[in-house]
């Protein structure tokens, strides 16, 4: 008989059943307390994270960038306006791979290495969820290739905006200046509440001067999208304010006709209406294509335009600083007149040249050359002004000391800021013993102080301050602040009226009729302008030397290479009887006056053709 066995033993099956029941359960209250755990974490500990990440993928705050401010000239014409373009973004937080979404938007579309440089700096100042720009002025092919990629490129935007522009490009290059990418510094100087949105700044002229009222404030809105960003609804919009339109003194006519007086040659040309400090026209040439810079200029482009012997990046017209010459007579006739050292009828002996007492040296008359002699056995202040005698001017500065000279001159707007209402003015130079002592530790040499007496020498002006010393005649010492905008909005911003040059009428109609006789005289310096001229036009020559002299040589033209020649500058106001303008013209090599006078008359007019007022 065989062996009994037992197959089953039911406490052991019931103990191994009842272990393996409490480990299940205590796994499952494991996890679930796991859960629970995380439950309060999302729900109570981290709600308010999760909850705003959550209202991210369906309600963004977005801003709304302003309308910049327009600029118009004097008679409405835009100079300065906003165009449509559409923009090319990225969403960060959308892009699942930002190098692979880079890569395939470069086989879609051109992005040159400097868009992508500058993406990655603002990439990294960026807020979350907020577009960073890639590139501008999409067109039409680019955006049609985007439109079909879209679907693999998450987190790609194409948004419109308006884009600065500028219709007549060099025309007022240096006179409006230009708008920009906002740099890094930049974007850490300005309130970035207020430039959300806003990709571009004024960065010189007038768009950097009147950034404020141009900019404008910035508004929002909230929208719902989905998870792809793209925009289902707008929740709530706060609209932006748009900047301020600025309306300029500045003539288009009048701008046009200094820049074609101009030509390609390198100058500046100044008009002020001397009844109000508005400036008519601010030219500088060469110019350039102010449009160039709205997106970034390129390197090459930008190269050719900093590197260029006629430096167009420099505004000659309130930067440039150049001996005024003969210019500066008038105003020294003034000096000599308000000193008590002279009167309209004092006269000087003119053999056509000048020494000092005790000094054999002899300081030339510029007639020297040409006739072998002087103006006349003697010079009054007529005379002195029409012929431009350097002789009589000679005479007067020894008299009057540089140090006087310095004080009646300082009036006029020498060797300070005008204040004119744009970037990068410069004073110029009005010398005198302290100047000389502070700047070169040296002591003043009263051969110095003739040269100053004829506008040479230490002496330096730019043509803006030519032309405002010039309206101060005009006017007959009223001074104002120049401006070159006269309305914001429509309403008027006159130019602050300054303490005014007393003087009496004798002394101003002196003055003028020497300056008259410059343009209307029989021997006058400028008297080619009066043929067929309609008006009468106060004026005075200049030339201003670039290279030294030696004492007995001879200047030729000829023999000299064309940025070795001398400067022309002319000075002018008209009508005289009612001046409505005042110009400071300068032509850099030009070889004197008469390259600069005929500028003038063609301003003047056109101005007076147009019709002041």
């Amino acid at each position: 008989m065989l062996p009994q066995f037992d197959l089953k033993d039911p406490q052991l099956e019931s103990r191994v059943y009842g272990t393996r029941t409490i480990l299940a359960i205590g796994l499952v209250l494991i996890l679930l307390g796991v859960v629970l755990m995380r439950y309060y974490e999302l729900q109570v500990t981290e709600y308010e994270t999760y909850r705003t990440q959550s209202e991210r993928n369906r309600v963004q705050l977005q801003p709304l960038p302003p309308r910049r401010g327009l600029i118009y000239d004097r008679n409405g014409i835009p100079l300065a306006d906003n165009r449509p373009s559409y923009m090319l973004s990225i969403v960060r937080e959308r892009v699942p791979d930002l190098e692979a979404t880079l890569a395939d938007l470069q086989a879609v579309l051109p992005v040159s290495k400097s868009d992508l440089e500058k993406f990655r700096k603002k990439l990294y100042r960026s807020r979350p969820y907020e577009p960073v720009p890639l590139r501008f002025r999409l067109t039409e092919e680019e955006r049609a290739r985007l439109a079909v990629n879209r679907f693999r490129l998450p987190g790609v935007v194409v948004e419109a905006q308006l884009l600065r522009h500028y219709p007549h490009g060099e025309l007022f290059s240096h006179a409006l200046g230009y708008v920009g990418r906002i740099n890094e510094q930049e974007a850490e100087e300005l309130d970035e509440t207020d430039y959300r949105g806003t990709f571009h700044v004024g960065k010189v002229g007038i768009e950097k001067y009147y950034e404020d009222l141009l900019h404008g404030d910035v508004g929002y809105q909230n929208v719902e999208s989905n998870a792809h960003g793209r925009v289902l609804r707008v929740l709530e919009r706060f609209a932006p304010v748009r900047g301020k339109d600025l309306t300029l003194s500045l003539d288009y006519n009048v701008q046009l006709a200094a820049f074609e007086a101009l030509g390609d040659r390198r100058g500046a040309v100044v008009a002020i209406d001397p009844r109000t400090g508005g400036l008519l026209a601010l030219v500088s040439t060469p110019g350039f294509d102010t449009n160039l810079f709205v997106n970034g200029i390129s390197s090459r482009e930008y190269s050719a335009l900093r590197d260029s012997l006629d430096v167009p990046l420099y505004n000659r017209a309130i930067q440039g600083s150049y001996p005024p010459g003969s210019t500066i007579k008038p105003f020294m006739s003034m000096a000599g007149l308000l000193s008590g050292l002279v009167t309209p009828q004092s006269t000087v002996p003119d053999p056509g040249w000048y020494s000092l007492p005790g000094d054999s040296r002899k300081y030339r008359d510029w007639i020297l050359r040409v006739t072998g002699t002087g103006h006349a056995s003697r010079v009054d202040m007529k005379m002195a002004i029409a012929q431009s005698c350097d002789v009589y001017y000679y005479d007067l500065a020894r008299r009057l000391t540089i140090d006087r000279m310095y004080d009646y001159l300082r009036p006029f707007g020498f060797g300070e800021r005008t204040g004119i209402d744009t970037t990068n003015e410069r004073s110029g130079v009005l010398p005198s013993t302290r100047w000389k002592r502070a700047a070169m530790s040296q002591p003043w040499y009263p051969g110095e102080t003739l040269s100053a007496g004829i506008g040479q020498g230490y002496m330096l002006a730019s043509p803006l301050q030519l032309a405002v010393a010039t309206s101060v005649i005009a006017s007959r010492g009223q001074r104002r602040v120049p401006r070159l905008v006269m309305a914001v909005d429509g309403e008027p911003v006159p130019a602050p009226l300054l303490e005014p040059l007393e003087a009496p009428d004798e002394y101003w109609d002196a003055v003028i009729d020497g300056m008259r006789e410059v343009v209307h005289g029989a021997r006058g310096t400028a008297k080619a302008l009066a043929n067929g001229i309609m008006y009468e036009m106060a004026g005075k020559t200049g030339t201003a030397q670039v290279i030294g002299i030696a004492q007995n040589s001879v200047y030729n033209e000829a023999d000299v290479a064309e940025r070795h020649r001398h400067h022309g500058l002319f000075i002018a106001f008209a009508p005289i009887e009612a001046p409505t303008i005042a110009v400071g013209i300068i032509v850099e090599n030009g070889g004197g006056s008469s390259a600069a006078s005929p500028i003038a008359r063609a301003v003047i007019d056109t101005w007076l053709a147009v019709g002041p007022g």
